[in-house]
């Protein structure tokens, strides 16, 4: 389980000030579970994310993976950026191979679980492509696989589908709950789709302007019923993901009404 306990962050602003951008967030991350976090822009989600990836030191409070400290990157937390960020000079092969070469492991053995999550993203016909050659969400799906290949506990996700078109974002989403139910993976996501989040989620968070606090948290089971039934178009019209949509939809509203009314 990853668990983040009263976490705060605070940065130093130019003029001296100190800002606040996450205030005592508490969050638990079972094993299987699939955690998406929602809210305006600014409202630290990122920094949350940053925090758990040991990218970003807390002010104050705790984050932990299996209760051991989380205070500096590490190979069981993969992160899945907003930009693919592969190495253009590189193939598809080795993009998703590189971490398992920084950490040692033999090249016929990174070799073979780079073509094995290849597979498993549907790539494996790209192996030896230049990601240049490649569709955006195709991209993602090489980072997703490169996120996969040290075995993480947790993948960290900052919104990596934002980018993409609408039937695309669609196919990644659809991807993405095949790989998680596949694997058994923690997951935790970025997002500012609502659709998304209830579509992706066993627990939906959202998030208050700056400072970050979750203000609301639901329980959500679309995810394992499209693991299960394979079947997206239906669970997205069912009247209890509409329901649960709209009364989301209201609550983020009242954040970004909040947020305007600051003066």
């Amino acid at each position: 389980m990853l668990k983040v306990d009263n976490a705060s962050v605070f940065f130093a602003a130019r003029d001296g000030r100190a800002v606040q951008a996450l205030d005592r967030v508490s969050l638990d991350i079972p094993n299987g579970g699939f955690v998406v976090a929602l809210g305006t822009s600014g409202c630290g989600k990122s920094t949350l994310l940053n925090a758990m990836a040991g990218f970003l030191p807390l002010s104050s409070g705790s984050i932990t993976l299996d209760g051991a400290p989380v205070t500096q990157p590490g190979a069981e937390r993969g992160v899945v950026f907003q930009k693919d960020s592969l190495l253009p000079w590189k193939s598809v092969l080795d993009n998703v191979a590189l971490g398992l070469k920084f950490a040692g492991v033999p090249r016929s053995e990174r070799t073979e679980r780079a073509h094995a999550l290849l597979r498993l993203v549907g790539l494996q016909d790209f192996a030896k492509a230049a990601p240049y050659e490649l569709s955006g969400g195709m991209r993602q799906r090489v980072g997703l696989a490169r996120a996969l290949a040290p075995d993480p506990k947790i993948l960290l996700m900052d919104e990596p589908f934002g980018a993409l078109d609408s039937m695309t974002r669609e196919q990644m989403q659809e991807l993405l709950v095949s790989v998680w139910a596949r694997t058994g993976k923690q997951v935790f996501f970025i997002t500012h789709s609502i659709e998304e989040a209830l579509f992706l989620g066993t627990q939906v968070i959202v998030m208050s302007p700056r400072p970050g606090r979750i203000v609301a948290r639901f329980e959500v089971d679309f995810v394992r019923c499209f693991a299960r039934d394979r079947d997206a178009r239906t669970i997205k019209t069912l009247p209890a993901f509409s329901e649960l949509r709209e009364e989301i939809r209201a609550i983020v509203h009242q954040t970004e009404d909040q947020e305007l009314a600051i003066p």
